[in-house]
């Protein structure tokens, strides 16, 4: 596979500009898939000894990280898995609790796993639930012993995940785990590529006054044309989410519907696999006051940007001005990121 080759290429098709760090990432991919996939005899001769399995791209919100990564992934000719972080560990504990009266239950989801994909992708990792670090080493030690390989991309450098985290020591053997199993590469570029290629935001209303309810109630009539409303029903492990304003795939929520309700993962990806187009109302701005709702709509838009999902937005701030809870400033910068590409026109 010439790697490089096929990147100017896709970038040259897609018009994008070519950035020389870009590229050095494209190389160090080129040799991790030399090291792990290619399997010619002279490179199972000259293959390294210690070979890591795993790839960890660390960068800033925007650089393209994800654009570089899920170019590498779609070339990938091997059994290959593609999850949201937070939907893999949802479909682990599921497989613990039904697989709860057997002692080996992470060997038997880990020989599961390893029949479905020879590499899996991780897009914009992180770590803020309790449960699940205290578990991560263990479950990602086993899955690097069955030579399963793991790409990540995170804004987070490995020792720094999960910082200030409640209990971390308990988190620490993970870092282990990805120090010593992953090639650790960092992509540094000025500019935030989603922001720079959207600055018209159509779809981002701000301020909330006559004028952008009236051009928001405008859209939304428009793409509901010929839709019928229903009331859609939602179980998600026994619990019931009612989507008021449902127009067959189209969705209208308050923020508070979404966000000021003990909602999590499994009911947004629930949420999300029901829509192809979402709107949000009264979007506020963030401060410690209400770090509990920013929290849950970061999870809310890195489900929605992974199921690509169209978004339109009312507002009480602009995207360069809205502030953050201290906690959550760096998760938060992503978040932003992101809603530049969400609500862009030309996101469709």
């Amino acid at each position: 596979m010439n790697l490089k080759k096929l990147f100017l290429d896709y970038c040259e098709i897609k018009e994008y500009e070519i950035n020389q760090n870009q590229l050095n990432i494209i190389n160090n991919l080129k040799d991790y898939y030399i090291n792990n996939f290619n399997q010619t005899i002279l490179n199972k001769i000259f293959k390294k000894k210690n070979n890591k399995l795993g790839f960890y791209l660390v960068g800033d919100v925007g650089v393209g990280k994800t654009m570089i990564l899920n170019f590498f992934f779609e070339n990938l000719k091997e059994k290959k898995l593609r999850l949201h972080f937070n939907e893999f560990m949802i479909k682990f504990h599921d497989f613990i609790f039904k697989n709860k009266n057997k002692e080996n239950g992470i060997e038997l989801f880990i020989k599961q796993l390893n029949e479905k994909a020879q590499i899996i992708y991780f897009d914009e990792f992180q770590v803020t639930n309790i449960v699940d670090a205290m578990i991560l080493g263990k479950l990602f030690e086993k899955i690097f012993e069955k030579k399963i390989k793991v790409i990540f991309s995170s804004n987070i450098e490995i020792n720094n995940l999960y910082k200030d985290g409640l209990q971390r020591d308990q988190f620490i053997p993970f870092i282990k785990v990805l120090e010593n199993n992953c090639h650790q590469k960092k992509l540094s570029i000025d500019e935030d590529y989603r922001t720079s290629k959207n600055i018209n935001l159509e779809r981002y209303l701000t301020p909330i006054n006559k004028s952008t309810k009236f051009i928001f109630n405008k859209f939304f009539r428009k793409i509901t044309k010929n839709r019928d409303k229903t009331t859609k029903i939602l179980k998600v492990k026994g619990r019931k989410i009612e989507i008021i304003n449902f127009y067959e795939k189209v969705a209208r929520f308050d923020f508070n519907e979404l966000c000021d309700r003990n909602l999590g993962s499994e009911d947004y990806i629930s949420i999300s696999s029901n829509c192809d187009f979402i709107f949000i109302e009264n979007l506020p701005d963030f401060t410690e006051n209400n770090s509990n709702q920013q929290q849950r709509f970061i999870t809310l838009i890195d489900i929605i940007y992974e199921k690509k999902i169209p978004l339109m937005i009312t507002s009480e701030v602009n995207l360069e001005s809205i502030n953050s809870s201290k906690s959550l400033s760096e998760q938060f910068k992503r978040t932003v990121s992101r809603l530049y590409e969400l609500t862009s026109i030309n996101y469709n």
